[in-house]
């Protein structure tokens, strides 16, 4: 099975797509100029440990480094996956506020 991830600006997600065309999977998002949010991945239950998710997530972190945005990873899979993917580092948005 080959997962194709398109990006729909349309609907503010990627698509991850089996040959079939059936969707396996979404990563949303929300752009603020050179400034996107990633908010939510979901995979479909039939695509499950398929590294749908993982396929979604390398395509939107490439798509941001070749656009020179800056990440915002709201979403909790998309978080964690960088923790394993330490090539990304520079693109998501640190914080200098310290919270008490």
């Amino acid at each position: 099975m080959t997962i194709t991830v398109t990006d729909v600006p349309g609907r503010e997600r990627f698509e991850a797509r089996d040959d079939a065309g059936a969707l396996a999977g979404v990563l949303t998002y929300q752009l603020t100029g050179p400034i996107v949010v990633y908010t939510h991945t979901e995979v479909e239950s039939g695509f499950a440990d398929r590294g749908v998710g993982s396929a979604l997530a390398r395509t939107a972190m490439d798509d941001a480094r070749a656009k020179s945005r800056t990440v915002v990873p709201l979403c909790p899979f998309l978080s964690e996956w960088l923790t394993r993917h330490p090539e990304y580092e520079t693109l998501v948005a640190r914080t200098t506020r310290k919270i008490k």
